[in-house]
């Protein structure tokens, strides 16, 4: 039953993830830690995310900016090293706030809220109208990249900054949606090199049946979402971006996420 649940929210949350940039991760993960140990359900998460884009490179990966992969990529992979550090050698989960939820205690810490702030105020760029006009210029990727690689590697929630910064560059839709995928590939890689070790570690014949499942579903959703990419304007992608972010950032500040 839980190969079948996996499976139908990898491949929704595919279908979703293709137009907003992020979101695979974010839904899965959760839904993950449901039916298996923590560990477990984040490292296959990683695989699952990993794979889905790596046949999202394949049907987009040639329409990305390549200057935005070098202005905005590169520093964002710098910077997700010097979050990870941050999250391995200091006290990143001091809770600012804590408050009783139907019986169970939410906490949130001083970089969930951070986080979710920068989110809320991305958001806003899209959905307010006075914002909507604004334009990010090519000379502020590298700090875009930054914020997105740090707090991705701090927290894990780099998918959403990146997309609400990438999103104000004012690309064509398919463009975006290429560059967002080549840079989160490569983000992968990365963080797919950190739980390697952990993966050696674990009888995978045991999750073969989940995992085989999981990895077709997520590309079944991302062909899907590529064939409805031609009906879709790039003032809906922005519009669905903007209502995730906020989404996500409530979801932090709330401590469901």
């Amino acid at each position: 039953m839980e190969v079948a649940i996996i499976s139908l929210v990898a491949f929704l949350a595919a279908i979703l993830t293709f137009f907003s940039g992020f979101g695979l991760g974010t839904i899965l993960t959760p839904i993950m830690m449901i039916y298996f140990p923590v560990e477990i359900a984040v490292a296959f998460t990683g695989i699952v995310h990993f794979s889905n884009n790596i046949f999202k490179l394949f049907i987009v990966g040639n329409k990305a900016n390549k200057e935005v992969l070098v202005k905005f990529g590169l520093p964002a992979i710098f910077a997700a090293f010097i979050g990870s550090y941050f999250l391995f050698n200091m006290n990143t989960e001091y809770i600012i706030y804590s408050y009783n939820l139907l019986g169970q205690i939410k906490s949130i810490s001083l970089v969930k809220f951070i986080v979710s702030l920068l989110l809320i105020v991305f958001a806003s760029f899209d959905l307010i109208p006075f914002f909507k006009k604004l334009e990010f210029g090519k000379k502020s990727l590298p700090i875009g990249g930054l914020l997105s690689g740090f707090f991705g590697g701090l927290s894990g929630n780099q998918g959403a900054l990146r997309s609400s910064f990438l999103i104000k560059l004012s690309l064509d839709k398919e463009t975006f949606i290429a560059t967002t995928v080549v840079i989160s590939t490569m983000v992968d890689f990365t963080r797919l090199g950190v739980y390697s070790s952990n993966l050696l570690q674990i009888n995978l014949e045991d999750y073969l049946a989940l995992g085989v499942s999981s990895i077709l579903a997520a590309t079944l959703g991302a062909f899907i979402g590529n064939k409805l990419l031609k009906k879709i304007t790039l003032d809906y992608i922005r519009i669905l971006v903007a209502t995730l972010v906020l989404l996500l950032a409530f979801g932090l500040l709330l401590g469901v996420i």
